[in-house]
C-alpha cells in the first residue's frame, strides 16, 4: 500500500503536519525560602501528655519567568503550639522551574497551579519531615494534597478566573 499523508485515529483523519503535543519539562526544583523557629528550645515542657495544636497552611503561586519558562511554588506554613506557647513555627516555599510548550493559554493556569505542584510536592513533604525531625520533634508527615480542590477553592474565594497566576 502507498504511504498516506493522513493518520487515522478512531475514524477521524488528522493531517500529518499537525502541531506537536503538549511538552512539559522540569528544569529544576529548589527551596526558595525556609524558616524554622524553635522558640521553646531549652524550656522544660510542663505537660508532656498535652497534644500540641498544629495549624498547617498550603497555597500555590505561579509566574512566567520568560517566554516558555514558568515557576510554580508551594507555600507551606506549620505552627505547632500548646498551652505553654509556640513549639515550632515553620515556613517553606518550595518551587519548581518548568519549561512548557504548546499548552493552550486557557489550560496554562490549571497546569501551573495543579499539575506542577503535584510533581514537586513529594520533595516538599520529605523536607518538612526532615526539618521537623532535625528540629528535635517527631517528623511531620504530610498527607497528600489535592491541588485540584485547592485550585477550585482559591478560584471560588477570589471570584476570578486566575487565583494566583502572575506574569
Amino acid at each position: 500500500m502507498a504511504d498516506n499523508e493522513h493518520s487515522t485515529n478512531g475514524g477521524n483523519t488528522t493531517p500529518a503536519g499537525d502541531a506537536p503535543g503538549v511538552q512539559a519539562q522540569i528544569i529544576g526544583q529548589y527551596i526558595k525560602d525556609l524558616s524554622f523557629e524553635n522558640p521553646g528550645v531549652g524550656k522544660p515542657i510542663k505537660d508532656k501528655e498535652e497534644q500540641p495544636n498544629l495549624e498547617v497552611q498550603i497555597n500555590v503561586n505561579a509566574k512566567r519567568l520568560k517566554e516558555d519558562h514558568y515557576e510554580s511554588a508551594i507555600e507551606f506554613k506549620a505552627l505547632a503550639a500548646n498551652s505553654s506557647g509556640t513549639i515550632y513555627d515553620m515556613e517553606l516555599i518550595y518551587a519548581g522551574l518548568f519549561k512548557l510548550k504548546n499548552i493552550p493559554q486557557e489550560s496554562l493556569d490549571v497546569f501551573l497551579l495543579i499539575h506542577c505542584p503535584t510533581l514537586v510536592f513529594p520533595f516538599l513533604r520529605r523536607l518538612v519531615a526532615d526539618i521537623t525531625r532535625e528540629g528535635g520533634f517527631p517528623p511531620l508527615f504530610l498527607d497528600p494534597v489535592d491541588f485540584g480542590a485547592l485550585y477550585a477553592h482559591n478560584k471560588q474565594q477570589a471570584g476570578a478566573p486566575d487565583p494566583k497566576m502572575t506574569n
